[in-house]
């Protein structure tokens, strides 16, 4: 109902197209071996990552927000996703720009669980399909719609309690 919509299209392509980048990009930022001993590469990989989310897959995510399937709810859902991983990115680069790793290190978890939504919103519609449950598509794809982001930041933050991010930065050197 949407793909007539040239902004839409064009938001959708260059989104799908990114997407890649940003998940391999992010995935190895957490990488303990790579930030201790190959800590050029760790900040390269950063910046693909922070500039390919806030100039350009961020920025589409958030055109096709405003159109998303499942009406204002679903649109809500993905508005906010969206703003929160501009914003968490955004932190997450302003704090380890002052050295702060510890806390760029947390926000860019978060900044992460939210990159992985698109893969969790994914897995949540397989597995309703698996499992036959039983909502209309638009009640399903609202409940998916939060279900891609909420629980994978509360994963994060369970991370982050259990001390994760310690872990991570266990016998690091000062960078």
């Amino acid at each position: 109902m949407i793909y007539h919509i040239k902004l839409w299209r064009y938001s959708f392509y260059t989104h799908v197209f990114f997407s890649p980048i940003v998940i391999v990009s992010g995935l190895f930022q957490f990488n303990r071996w790579l930030m201790k001993n190959k800590p050029k590469i760790h900040r390269i990989l950063g910046y693909i990552y922070v500039i390919s989310v806030l100039l350009i897959s961020a920025p589409s995510a958030l055109v096709m927000a405003f159109y998303a399937n499942g009406g204002r709810i679903a649109q809500i859902s993905f508005v906010t996703l969206t703003l929160c991983w501009i914003l968490f990115t955004w932190i997450a680069l302003k704090k380890g720009k002052k050295g702060n790793y510890t806390s760029h290190v947390k926000w860019m978890l978060r900044s992460y669980a939210l990159t992985l939504s698109a893969v969790t919103l994914r897995f949540y519609a397989y597995l309703f399909d698996v499992f036959n449950v039983n909502l209309p598509p638009r009640e399903t794809y609202i409940l998916v719609s939060y279900l891609s982001w909420i629980p994978n930041l509360l994963f994060v933050q369970l991370l982050i309690r259990f001390k994760y991010v310690e872990y991570l930065l266990a016998d690091r050197t000062k960078t």
